[in-house]
């Protein structure tokens, strides 16, 4: 059985003061995997020391230095790229395919981050003023569960690129491939509390983060309930907050579109990471005058998707990664089908072939209303509702009727209607007739989807203060 029992703080890795042990699952076979030994709020504490006493040593520090460390997280992570992606896999549970891209994302965001940094003004003139971007100092990045290596990453590549120091804590739901990552960043070589470290719980590490006076920014990536009481949390020292969070995805097929070829592409945005996206496209709205054909093509298409061994590279679709996240998406099934709505394909219950693992069956209900509880929340499965909808107006009506405001799809033949609806969308992204990714480009939500922004010029700026200076060149 591994044991992981160290954290790294100051540039070592050393035994956490905390004593709670957590239990790993694999959750393709459900036997016990790993145990870890969780930190605690000492450990956040020494955390915090360690990088404040950095953020003051690299006061200062020059971009070509921080250009500098990137590049060499960038080569540790890249040269890395192997044993990431199986650690992924046999932890998380991920296919071949989102495990891949994860751990090239998590090494391209320092490239692309030293790429930004090369170019970016931190001091401009505005009008008679000068205006400096100054970086804020101790930042808490929290990161969640279903893409480990890239959240950590692109949070620190900006830290860094800001010229901030970092306490991090990632989910002890990954805590082997944080274990393996911490030791993949160790490698670069970097001063001593630039990064830390700690696996520990939420409601433990995460909120001495959140309230801790010398930590001035919390960026979280994760639920949209655990984002607002990180907001409340950080109200007394007023933290600058960035806050990536849940989201209900519409995607629309317009009447002109070409549902053949749209429906591949309709049911990877609903299923990508296995459902375990809070970007999916979950919700399908299609025309009454073409729901048929829309059942006919959606059903089909989730009927291919092989769900099984996410070892194997024909898998699209891997286990949930908990029992617990198991359970709450069989309760969504059945809930769907308690409230009325005709199920298409899938249902509650293991695939067929299967006898253990946490796999749902890719499931897809039509007969679907925005007021259903499968149509408002998010379900973090491979779950599709199939909602109908009469003209173009009403299509973004149901599209903006969410809580949320994440990300959205639009397919449509004519490309100028296509982007007529897509700027109507209450949504931080929007894709047009498929699926793309742009790390440079802004990432974040509308409405409860979150606060701020992430990734590029954008993503850094969030990591800044403006501070303006008047009367500087006027001698006393």
């Amino acid at each position: 059985m591994k044991l992981i029992d160290t954290i790294y703080i100051n540039g070592r890795f050393v035994t956490p003061h905390g004593t709670e042990r957590f239990t790993l699952v694999d959750p393709v076979t459900e036997r016990e995997a790993a145990h870890v030994v969780l930190a605690d709020e000492v450990d956040a504490e020494n955390a915090v020391a360690a990088a404040s006493a950095a953020y003051r040593a690299l006061a200062g520090s020059s971009r070509e230095q921080r250009m500098d460390w990137l590049a060499r997280l960038h080569e540790v992570v890249a040269q890395a790229e192997e044993e990431l992606i199986a650690t992924m896999i046999e932890e998380y549970g991920g296919p071949q395919a989102i495990c891949t891209a994860t751990s090239r994302r998590a090494a391209a965001s320092f490239d692309q981050a030293r790429t930004l940094l090369a170019d970016y003004q931190f001091e401009r003139r505005v009008a008679s003023a000068r205006v400096r971007m100054e970086p804020l100092g101790v930042v808490g990045l929290i990161t969640p569960w279903n893409a480990n290596y890239g959240m950590i990453c692109s949070k620190l590549a900006m830290a860094i690129a800001a010229g901030s120091t970092a306490v991090i804590k990632p989910s002890e739901l990954s805590a082997r491939q944080t274990a393996l990552l911490t030791r993949v960043l160790h490698r670069a070589e970097l001063p001593s509390g630039l990064f830390n470290i700690l696996t520990g719980r939420g409601d433990v590490v995460g909120a001495a983060f959140v309230r801790h006076p010398r930590i001035a920014k919390i960026s979280f990536t994760g639920s949209t309930a655990v984002g607002k009481s990180i907001v409340r949390g950080s109200a007394d020292t007023f933290k600058r907050v960035t806050l990536e969070l849940g989201g209900k995805s519409p995607t629309i097929l317009l009447d002109d579109a070409d549902f053949e070829k749209a429906m591949p592409l309709v049911a990877a945005a609903a299923t990508m990471n296995s459902g375990q996206a809070c970007l999916a496209g979950t919700r399908l709205l299609v025309p009454r005058s073409r729901l048929q054909e829309a059942e006919q093509g959606i059903a089909t298409a989730f009927e291919r998707l092989t769900v099984g061994d996410p070892r194997d590279p024909a898998t699209r679709i891997g286990p949930m990664v908990t029992a617990t996240q198991y359970r709450r998406v069989q309760d969504y099934i059945r809930k769907g089908i308690e409230e009325g709505a005709a199920l298409l394909v899938g249902g509650p219950g293991l695939p067929a072939g299967l006898e253990r693992g946490y796999f749902v069956r890719p499931t897809v209900f039509s007969n679907v209303h925005n007021d259903m509880t499968i149509a408002k929340e998010e379900i973090f499965g491979p779950v599709l509702s199939v909602i109908a909808y009469d003209e173009e107006e009403d299509a973004i009506a149901i599209a903006n009727d969410t809580i949320y405001g994440l990300h959205a799809y639009v397919f449509s033949g004519d490309v100028a209607r296509a982007n007529r609806v897509a700027r109507r969308i209450e949504a931080g992204r929007v894709f047009i007739n498929g699926l793309y990714d742009e790390p440079m480009a802004p990432f974040g939500g509308f409405k409860q989807s979150g606060l701020g922004r992430e990734f590029g010029v954008f993503g850094l700026e969030e990591y800044l203060e403006p501070k303006t200076l008047l009367g500087y060149e006027q001698p006393l």
